[in-house]
């Protein structure tokens, strides 16, 4: 009875998902610009800019003080 009901929400769970993955995908599409990112201060270089990164691979690690 319990693994029937497990089976009856994980069909319903991946449903819910399946219905909703193509509203979150059209948020930001390909070929759509990325915000320029604001900060008050840059360490290790000057402050960068969308189209001076264009054509590179980036990875942004967003971290604060707790």
């Amino acid at each position: 009875m319990l693994r029937g009901t497990a089976f009856f929400a994980a069909v319903v769970l991946a449903m819910a998902l399946l219905a909703a993955w193509p509203h979150a995908a059209s948020a930001m599409g390909n070929g759509t610009a990325a915000p320029d990112i604001a900060g008050d201060s840059w360490i290790n270089s000057k402050p960068l800019t969308i189209n001076g990164l264009k054509g590179r691979v980036v990875l942004v690690e967003f971290w604060t003080y707790g």
